[in-house]
């Protein structure tokens, strides 16, 4: 009885170390023999155009992989490849007051994504993400409320890339 128990455990335990290989907490189905990743610069095309706009995304997009994956960033010859274009930078009234002022802006971002699995062909994407920030019509979008929409809107198109790429959502 002794020995069962103790050949159970050890089945369990195989199990759990060699089966998390392929999979991940954040919900990544990375191809087996996928190691690296690598993101290319993402050039800014907008016709309203934000300096170091392409920098802070490229640098949003490669934390969030190398924070949810066991991959390892490589400038060159990666195993998945992500790269772009900033094809939208657009600050727009959504609301007015009786007056005819904006009572609220909104920043818009799009970024058309380019992504190859250079292990699994099929998975390659070319698709559009975008998301906004929404912020009084009074202010300006200038020093920290400039970042944190930024930042905001980073966060969710990265997250919207990941799961569309190795999340499969």
């Amino acid at each position: 009885m002794k020995k069962n128990i103790i050949y159970l455990f050890l089945l369990t335990l195989s199990i759990t170390f060699f089966g998390c290989k392929f999979y991940s907490f954040t919900g990544a189905s990375i191809p087996p023999g996928t190691e690296t990743y690598q993101v290319n610069r993402f050039e800014n095309t907008a016709l309203l155009f934000e300096p170091g706009l392409d920098r802070d995304f490229k640098i949003a997009l490669e934390d969030l992989i190398q924070n949810q994956t066991n991959l390892t960033l490589v400038p060159s010859k990666g195993d998945l490849v992500y790269e772009g274009e900033i094809t939208e930078y657009r600050i727009s009234p959504t609301t007015a007051t009786s007056d005819n002022r904006a009572a609220q802006n909104r920043l818009t971002i799009t970024i058309k994504l380019r992504f190859f699995n250079r292990k699994k062909v099929e998975d390659d994407l070319e698709k559009s993400f975008s998301f906004f920030f929404d912020y009084e019509g009074s202010q300006q979008l200038v020093g920290s409320q400039k970042t944190t929409a930024h930042e905001e809107i980073f966060e969710r198109i990265t997250q919207d890339i990941f799961n569309a790429t190795l999340a499969k959502w």
